[in-house]
């Protein structure tokens, strides 16, 4: 399929089972040829508390459906993006401009999410009934919370509402969703696909900007939990918002992963991973593998095999082909960021071994760059660029490894490459980040949890340890002596 078979969606706010004319325009710009797309409204408070309200008018009926009804439901939405898989694939690819080969893939895991999470609401465990305390029974009631405030990031629109929306609804609540400005096409798309399979009020979508419809979500006082996919600076700002109404929070934020390659590592191996890991989606991914700490003594050859895989990267639009790896920034704004960190770099000393400038063709591309000779503590090399740039350093023993792998604020992910069990096995352990893959990197399954520490922010996505974020345990204890 091409662009030209695109289906865009109402360009509307989704409450309460409908799509509501919303005031005010905000452009949505295609990144591969800076052309306006579509124009979707700029969401107020007042359209945030028209959605919560309905959110709220349904939470009751919604929480009191057996899990079995809930887990229908859910089928049934992962059946239908299945059936419009295409056209959600190519909508993505004109909203944000990635190759088809991502946005399918994006598609595919939704869908999958929706699959496991209608499964998992099925078999959720807890403590056993049983007696604690003498002549007394406990039980553990797992609960809703009620209405939950979701802001999800312009990166992985449908996927990152796919890991909000399928969690939350297994889990009995209902919610408001604020997808990102530059990119809510997918999101307002699949509201209208699964407006008949839920009931009115239990997914309500909310188009605009941050500091208008996120900090309101985050604020409101009948929104019991805010659930955040985005930057540190918006994770802040949310946390602050929710401190005031004491709200749960779940935030999911930026990285910078680290990758450990050991002198006994498959040099070739660790390579050709990372021109994907390292590039998928443009390097626009917050797991994305764009930071090498490699070995002194094997840095001239693993360089050499890196630079090899990059240069065979295929850039363009999603319609020049199949083969198509890697598109262009999301946004101006994000293009003159990329650039910016660049530019900034070559001034500090920094090489470009390959890429390390924008391309000369319309839109917001920025060629694929390895930079070397990268100091410690350079700033590529520690602040996340979020684009397709990948930073080579290197270290002489496991302990400096470690120690500059966990010398950066974030904490999402890292991979460890080396084919020594014992480093396979107490290397991830030192490491300060919630996902640690070894002789791998950016694989995903929704059986297994995602999340960071340190300012990569806290609570988990997929796996049952999602079910539990947006849930609550109430403990019932009944005196039962004579």
């Amino acid at each position: 399929m091409t662009r030209d078979g695109v289906v865009l969606p109402p360009a509307r706010q989704f409450i309460g089972g409908v799509f509501v004319e919303g005031a005010g325009g905000i452009e949505v710009v295609d990144p591969c040829t800076e052309e306006v797309v579509a124009v979707v409204p700029e969401g107020s408070a007042e359209d945030v508390d028209r959605a919560v309200a309905a959110a709220v008018a349904a939470k009751d009926g919604w929480a009191r459906q057996l899990p079995r009804q809930r887990s229908e439901s859910l089928h049934a939405i992962a059946d239908r993006l299945a059936a419009e898989a295409e056209s959600l694939s190519v909508l993505e690819s004109v909203n944000t401009g990635k190759p088809l080969m991502v946005s399918r893939d994006d598609v595919g895991q939704a869908v999958d999410t929706f699959r496991f999470m209608a499964g998992a609401v099925r078999a959720t465990t807890s403590l056993a009934a049983g007696e604690y305390a003498e002549d007394h029974l406990s039980v553990i009631l797992r609960e809703p919370l009620g209405v939950v405030g979701v802001v999800t990031p312009w990166n992985y629109r449908l996927l990152m509402a796919a890991w909000k929306i399928a969690p939350i609804l297994a889990a009995g609540n209902t919610l408001v969703l604020k997808p990102s400005e530059q990119t809510p096409l997918t999101t307002l798309r699949f509201a209208e696909l699964v407006a008949d399979l839920l009931p009115p009020g239990v997914l309500n979508v909310v188009g605009g900007y941050g500091p208008v419809v996120g900090a309101r979500l985050a604020s409101h006082p009948d929104v019991d939990m805010i659930a955040l996919t985005g930057s540190v600076h918006s994770g802040r700002a949310v946390a602050r918002a929710a401190a005031e109404s004491l709200k749960r929070v779940h935030l999911e934020l930026g990285g910078k992963a680290p990758v450990l390659v050991f002198p006994d590592a498959d040099l070739g191996a660790a390579a050709a991973a990372l021109r994907v890991a390292g590039f998928w989606n443009s390097g626009q991914e917050c797991g994305a593998a764009c930071r090498v700490l490699v070995h002194a003594s094997v840095a001239g050859e693993f360089t050499e095999r890196l630079v090899a895989e990059v240069r065979g990267l295929v850039v363009g639009e999603p319609w020049d082909g199949a083969d198509v790896e890697v598109g262009p920034m999301v946004s101006k704004a994000h293009f003159e960021r990329v650039t910016g960190y660049l530019e900034r770099a070559r001034k500090d000393g920094v090489r470009a071994a390959v890429g390390g400038d924008p391309l000369d063709r319309r839109g917001y591309f920025v060629a694929p760059t390895v930079l070397v000779d990268v100091p410690e503590g350079a700033e590529a090399a520690r602040e996340e660029i979020f684009g397709p740039v990948i930073t080579v350093e290197t270290f002489t023993d496991e302990d400096e490894a470690v120690r500059r792998a966990n010398a950066v604020p974030y904490g999402l992910s890292a991979s460890v490459w080396t084919g020594s069990t014992r480093l396979a096995q107490t290397v991830p352990a030192r490491l300060d980040f919630g996902t640690v893959w070894v002789n791998s990197h950016l694989v995903l399954a929704s059986e297994v949890p995602w999340g960071g520490f340190k300012g990569s922010g806290y609570g988990r996505d997929l796996s049952l340890y999602a079910l539990d974020d947006y849930s609550r345990t109430k403990h019932v204890m009944q005196h039962r002596g004579r």
